[in-house]
């Protein structure tokens, strides 16, 4: 269906990946039923339609890996293939019946607030919308970042981003791999299965931990999922700098190193200078033994120019490819989405985060009234599934439309008092965390303020504690709650 000049909807929901189709789901069954849900793709699913390079995987336990109110009883394996959970996410919104919500191929190209309305004018791919209520639910991996390498776009033979595959690479080519990520560690092993060569460029070694994964027998139960939580909740003790539970982590990560890797000047290489977690935590039983095949090379420097089919690199090493992938990571902090979305006077969400995202509870932004925020400002866990939050997000996203139509749907605004005591909390807290004092640069940083804005600091189950269920208190004008008291 195609949005007429004339149409509107209660609330529009912009993306349609976990976060969207979760909210969706929730939508129809509060009763709820005009809502669109805008995907700019052909189809659901979000990072995981987008990337479906070889090994493409979850890095969470699939037990905690489906909606609690929609669970998956029959995951293969203890750690799900991405194409797995992509099917996962087509069968939700099919079975919650979101089919006729759902416009595929419709791209937002401008959201702005109408304050005589008091409704959102949405600028589409496919024409304008208006909105009493917006959602964002782009996610955080959704906008590939490529880097300014010199003399790339000079590159004769293949060059693509890890989340916009090549489907007809064909087998036996020489390989170029820019990046130690999380994708660059599960797919490597799969490219060196097929390539004639692999070359990895690496800038800074991630820390490694053992995966452990394994198909579920033909019956067998899945580990019970609030266990699962909780012993997932407890890692945050090892994200906090100085504690024995960081110690632990790092000798768990340095003795699967040692295990695997027995050449000392290699391991010297793929050894960190950084605590365990300040950059994300990467887990894989093959990453070592890939880069010691001997077709396989580690360069441990970054790329920094292409001449013809030569990939320079940093160290003035040279190198010989055919096919060039980009497992640079995406736009975090910095989310393109932002400069579309203009609040109060005309200010942007971007101009607003000019010194780092900011909200309250993760969800909601001073000058942007009934704008919800799913994963976005420290919305995102650095040791449990993202889903913890975003299901807790999509319960305070219903409580504030309950609560929009209890008080005669006037527009809800968080005050700018609560933001900034949301955000001074959260600034605190991150304080003591190794994403601050582990030593190095990683995408949950803002690279201008150097704050702490992708992750909350505190654990899964105390987020949703106190942003589960939506508290109208801090829409006060002078409203400074912040969802309880800090733990």
């Amino acid at each position: 269906m195609i949005p007429t000049s004339s149409e509107r909807v209660d609330v529009a929901v912009v993306g349609a990946g976990l976060a969207g189709v979760g909210l969706g789901a929730r939508l129809r069954r509060a009763g709820r039923t005009d809502f669109a849900l805008l995907e700019r793709a052909d189809d659901v699913g979000g990072t995981w339609r987008d990337n479906v390079y070889p090994g493409v995987s979850c890095d969470i336990p699939s037990a905690l890996y489906s909606y609690s109110f929609l669970p998956q009883p029959a995951w293969s394996r203890v750690f799900a293939p991405g194409a797995e959970i992509h099917e996962y996410v087509r069968d939700v919104a099919r079975s919650e019946g979101l089919a006729p919500h759902l416009r595929l191929g419709t791209g937002l190209t401008g959201a702005r607030w109408d304050e005589d309305e008091a409704a959102w004018r949405l600028t589409t791919s496919r024409g304008p919308l208006t909105a009493r209520v917006l959602v964002t639910a782009v996610g955080r991996l959704s906008e590939p970042r490529v880097p300014g390498i010199r003399g790339l776009g000079t590159f004769p033979g293949r060059v693509f981003h890890s989340a916009r595959w090549d489907r007809d690479l064909p087998d036996g080519l020489r390989i170029g791999v820019v990046g130690t990520g999380a994708s660059a560690v599960q797919l490597v092993p799969e490219l060196a299965r097929r390539a004639a060569s692999v070359v990895v460029l690496q800038r800074t070694p991630p820390w490694v931990l053992p995966r452990g994964d394994r198909a579920y027998a033909p019956g067998e139960a899945l580990p019970d999922r609030a266990a699962l939580a909780e012993e997932a909740d407890r890692l945050f003790e090892a994200r906090i700098a100085g504690t024995t539970a960081e110690a632990a982590l790092r000798e768990r990560a340095e003795s699967h190193l040692r295990a695997q890797v027995p050449d000392p000047a290699l391991r010297a290489l793929l050894t960190p200078d950084y605590a365990v977690g300040c950059k994300r935590a990467l887990f894989s039983d093959d990453w070592y033994p890939a880069l010691q095949q001997p077709h396989v090379t580690l360069e441990p420097s970054a790329a920094a120019g292409v001449e013809g089919s030569t990939l320079v690199a940093a160290s003035g090493a040279r190198y010989e490819v055919d096919v060039l992938v980009l497992a640079t990571g995406f736009e975090t902090t910095r989310p393109p989405f932002a400069r579309l979305v203009a609040g109060r006077d005309g200010r942007t969400l971007a101009e607003h985060w000019a010194d780092g995202m900011t909200s309250h509870a993760s969800t909601v932004v001073h000058g942007f009234p009934n704008l919800f925020v799913l994963d976005g400002p420290n919305a995102g866990l650095g040791h449990h599934s993202a889903l913890e939050v975003i299901e807790a997000q999509i319960g305070y996203v219903l409580g504030g439309l309950d609560h929009l139509d209890a008080t005669g749907r006037r527009p809800l605004e968080v005050s700018a008092a609560a933001e900034a005591a949301y955000t001074r909390e959260v600034d605190e807290r991150a304080a003591g965390t190794v994403w601050l004092r582990g030593g190095c640069r990683s995408w949950y940083v803002d690279e201008h303020s150097g704050r702490l804005t992708l992750l909350w600091p505190g654990r899964a189950a105390e987020y949703r504690e106190r942003f589960g269920v939506f508290d109208p208190a801090p829409f006060a004008p002078d409203g400074v709650g912040v969802g309880g008291p800090p733990r």
